[in-house]
């Protein structure tokens, strides 16, 4: 019999959860849940969408598990959608593995696995398709999950999270699993607004505590003080952490003190930036492995793994290294043994079996997939990553380590970002593993611990749409519903609800500053006249004589720019202002140049009547100068040389007449433009002729009309940012709309032939792949060839602008690829004309590649031709893959469909249909 305590805990816990359901989800695992598990869940089980918003490893995916134990329970159907593919793969085996394979299926476009399930793990992109396509396949569902939903901000694919959100079926419930964002309420007002009632949930507590460190040299420091805060409130950076940093930034700086002989002076003793090996000896002697490393290069992340093998690093026991190799061998399998060598295959294992292994996107994804799991099961204790590891692949950590904080962003190296800190720190501390987890900084030379304490510190990540309409957005929505009606639809936007809510803030100051000009209307009334008739042209007038004063300012400018350009060398000047006004004689008219900073006018060289050798500039000369005699410069003259210098000195003040030293003899200036402007004059004419001129109390009353007038400016001003930030999804819709009239994927309401199969092509270049089908670019290419051609549309080339030409396949597919260019020029015309920047130019950078392999050569050749690593030529064959089917649907009942789909076949093969069978 239990005890009164038991079953006081037992009522407790009823009455925490009477849920029949959520007891009996509950059971199949072996913890409580959590709090915001337990609100979350119950939310789900009354029919309302959810918005949770929590920490990474805190457990929000359970919520996305309890909506597919509800449907199960019910014979319902629920979607899990993840934005990569390689997180769908990984969540399909957890529930197959929790419910069996019979009732989870998998669509990511490489696999259909069971695509009629009564649970469906798919990407985001895949669910749009079947929303605009009407799958059958969407029949019964009433539960979507949006796993890693914050991807909504990504600006190349967020936008496919809001037109599924906005277009799923009213009956179905979303289940939105964030990370930490500092607006989820504002998130989650605009999921209220589209999908109905959806509850909040925000959890900012770490399931595991988070202890942050920076190693410096060989030690190992608390980034904050133990119990210490300041008067706000906030963590203190360790004093021991702050001494560090002061004292290797006083022996840093330029002018500290020197060492013996004036050598550089010393770093304090222990001041060094760690090298690899080091790290990891530090963390597995403190028991702090295992750990990642966020390297933020793929080359650093591989030259890491070869220092630890040269160093021997072994971390590993005997028995650990044959279950490693075991598994290392199951998985690869398949393969083909020819190209494992090109693949590095042995120096991978090598590096597996030792417990050390590198993780990032131009690995075989065959060797990441390797690499997880051997990570998850705590066979690899070290892994050196990118930070694409952090996005939504499950692999904790009892540490990660940030070599740096600042990485390559696609465009230039940039901070890492509070958001990006939290993010990359997140994998640290395993749940049901770990005490704590552990976040570690090197030290680096002039390194600031107060700025790492503020990343550490920092909690607002604010989420912000990326959402815009595409072309094919367009042509399926008016498919669907019609203009107008995919007009609202797209109002509805989670981009639009935030342009709206800025709004509210603008009109509330245009509200008050409306009020305020009222006030200041009433305060400058006259009796004699209209005064704010005569404040206008007061103001008129001022406009009027400071547009004139600039003018005549640039025309002194320019007439003192020509001046300098005729100055020759041994022409005496007279410097009529600054510090080197006086006689001068020019040494080098110092002409401008045609680049950049040809702008500056002539910087003549002049040596000065005090023996100074003077550059000069513009500035100098605020009205024309003229020559006023000449002098021969000797042509032993060395600017150099004091004697030089004060030879020629001597010799101007000699050849100059005695009183030009003294006095200016620049040009006075002429009459003002003012004086003779007809519209100034016809201003101030009809300014004394207006009855208010003649008020006793005008300047009394004038003062409030310049707060008046000063006031509207800035009132017109905010009403110009209200009508930029209204509608204005729906007005880029509009324009998208336009841009597929003219070219007649549209007519009105209607989708013309074309348009049904640009509705079938998704990507960033839709529009581009779709004119090529419609024009027949592609007609008559065989299927290596079509292959290289619509790699050019799926392409995005690492190397920059002003690389080197790619390099094309052979024969006719060479003019395709260059009237595809000049098709897309068409195109980007057509845009401009409609302010619309959508579409890039077509990336030759990978064409020459797909050809040879779809012609048949060897992976060892064809990756090192292109100069690719195997990751990321698997990954643009994948991408190449996608849109060759979509080519062949888009061009049923043509020719062309066969030879997308020959193409397609003839790339599936070798490391990419393995890869893409295991991912």
């Amino acid at each position: 019999m239990s005890s009164p305590a038991e079953r006081y805990a037992a009522a407790y816990e009823r009455q925490r959860d009477p849920s029949p359901q959520l007891r009996a989800f509950q059971a199949g695992y072996g913890f409580q849940l959590d709090d915001f598990q337990l609100r979350a869940c119950r939310s789900v089980e009354a029919g309302r969408g959810v918005l949770v918003a929590a920490p990474t490893g805190a457990g929000k995916t359970l919520v996305g598990e309890f909506a597919v134990h509800l449907a199960l329970e019910e014979g319902r159907k629920c979607f899990y959608t993840t934005p990569i593919k390689a997180l769908s793969n990984q969540k399909y085996h957890d529930l197959v593995e929790r419910y069996g394979d019979d009732k989870v299926g998998l669509l990511t476009g490489d696999n259909t696995v069971n695509g009629e399930a009564p649970v469906v793990v798919m990407t985001t992109e895949v669910l749009r398709n079947m929303l605009y396509a009407g799958s059958a396949t969407l029949h019964g569902l009433s539960y979507v999950v949006m796993d890693e939903v914050h991807y909504l901000a990504d600006r190349f694919r967020g936008a496919v999270w809001e037109e599924v959100i906005i277009n799923l079926p009213e009956s179905v419930s979303v289940i939105s699993l964030s990370a930490t964002v500092s607006n989820a309420e504002e998130f989650g007002d605009w999921l209220t607004t589209v999908r109905g009632d959806t509850d909040v949930v925000v959890e900012e507590k770490r399931p595991v505590p988070l202890w942050q460190h920076v190693m410096v040299g060989s030690r190992l420091y608390d980034l904050f003080g133990q119990g210490e805060a300041d008067g706000e409130g906030r963590r203190v950076v360790s004093p021991e952490l702050v001494r560090a940093g002061r004292d290797d930034l006083r022996s840093s700086r330029p002018g500290g003190r020197s060492g013996r002989g004036g050598r550089p002076p010393r770093r304090p003793r222990g001041t060094y930036t760690p090298g690899r090996v080091e790290v990891l000896e530090k963390l597995d002697a403190a028991g702090l492995l295992p750990a990642i490393v966020f390297v933020f290069s793929r080359a650093g992340c591989e030259a890491a793994v070869q220092q630890c093998l040269t160093a021997g690093v072994r971390l590993t026991s005997p028995d650990e290294r044959v279950e490693i190799r075991e598994l290392i061998e199951e998985r690869t399998s398949g393969i083909p043994e020819g190209d494992l060598h090109v693949l590095g295959y042995h120096e991978w294992a090598e590096g597996l079996e030792r417990g050390i292994a590198a993780h990032h996107a131009g690995m075989l994804p065959t060797f990441k997939e390797v690499v997880e799991e051997l990570f998850v099961r705590g066979l690899i204790r070290a892994v050196f990553a990118t930070e694409t590891l952090a996005l939504g692949i499950n692999m904790p950590a009892r540490t990660v380590v940030l070599e740096r904080l600042v990485k390559w962003n696609g465009e230039t190296h940039a901070d890492v970002t509070p958001g990006e800190f939290t993010q990359l720190t997140g994998r640290a501390g395993r749940r049901g593993i770990d005490i704590e987890g552990h976040a570690v900084v090197l030290w680096q030379p002039g390194f600031d611990p107060t700025a790492v304490a503020g990343l550490a510190s920092t909690r607002t990540f604010p989420l912000r749409s990326s959402f815009r309409p595409s072309y094919n957005m367009a042509v399926n929505l008016v498919g669907s519903v019609g203009r107008t009606p995919a007009r609202e639809i797209l109002e509805s936007s989670f981009a639009q609800f935030q342009a709206d809510r800025a709004v509210v803030g603008l009109a509330r100051q245009l509200h008050r500053a409306e009020e305020a000009l009222e006030g200041y209307h009433e305060a400058m009334t006259c009796d004699k006249g209209d005064f704010q008739e005569y404040a206008q042209l007061r103001q008129a007038i001022k406009d009027r004589e400071t547009q004139l004063a600039r003018e005549g300012t640039a025309q002194r400018r320019a007439a003192s720019a020509a001046a300098l350009e005729k100055l020759r060398p041994g022409d005496v000047i007279r410097v009529p202002t600054g510090k080197f006004a006086g006689l001068a004689v020019v040494l080098d008219p110092g002409m401008p140049a045609s680049g950049p900073h040809g702008g500056e006018g002539p910087r003549p060289t002049v040596l000065t009547e005090g023996r100074q050798v003077r550059r000069l500039s513009l500035i100098d000369f605020p009205s024309a100068v003229e020559p006023m005699t000449r002098l021969r410069i000797p042509r032993s003259f060395n600017p150099r040389v004091p004697a030089s210098r004060r030879d020629l000195a001597a010799s101007l003040r000699a050849k100059a007449p005695d009183d030009v030293g003294r006095q200016y003899t620049g040009k006075r200036r002429g009459r003002s433009a003012a004086a003779d402007d007809e519209e100034l004059a016809r201003l101030r004419r009809q300014l004394r002729d207006h009855p208010c001129h003649r008020c006793p109390d005008r300047e009394e009353h004038a003062r409030w009309a310049e707060r008046w007038l000063r006031l509207r400016r800035e009132a017109d001003q905010l009403q110009r940012r209200v009508e930029s930030r209204t509608n204005t999804v729906a007005r880029q819709f509009d324009r998208v709309c336009r841009v597929l009239e003219d070219l007649d994927y549209l007519s009105g309401d209607e989708v013309t032939p074309s348009g049904r199969r640009l509705a079938r092509l998704y990507g960033e270049l839709d529009l581009l792949a779709a004119e090529c089908i419609r024009r027949d670019v592609w007609a008559g290419l065989d299927p290596a060839e079509l292959a290289a051609a619509v790699a050019a549309l799926t392409y995005e080339s690492r190397q920059p602008d002003d690389a080197v030409p790619p390099r094309l396949p052979p024969g006719r597919v060479r003019d395709v690829l260059a009237e595809m260019v000049r098709l897309w020029g068409d195109l980007d015309h057509v845009e401009s004309t409609h302010r619309l920047d959508f579409l890039r130019e077509p990336d030759l950078g990978f064409t020459h590649a797909a050809w040879r392999w779809a012609t048949g050569h060897q992976l060892d050749s064809v990756l090192r031709d292109a100069e690719l690593a195997a990751g990321d030529f698997v990954r643009a064959v994948r991408q190449l893959l996608d849109l060759l089917d979509q080519v062949a649907d888009a061009a049923s009942g043509t020719p062309l469909r066969e030879t997308a789909r020959l193409a397609a076949g003839a790339l599936r093969r070798g490391v990419v249909a393995y890869a893409t069978l295991s991912a």
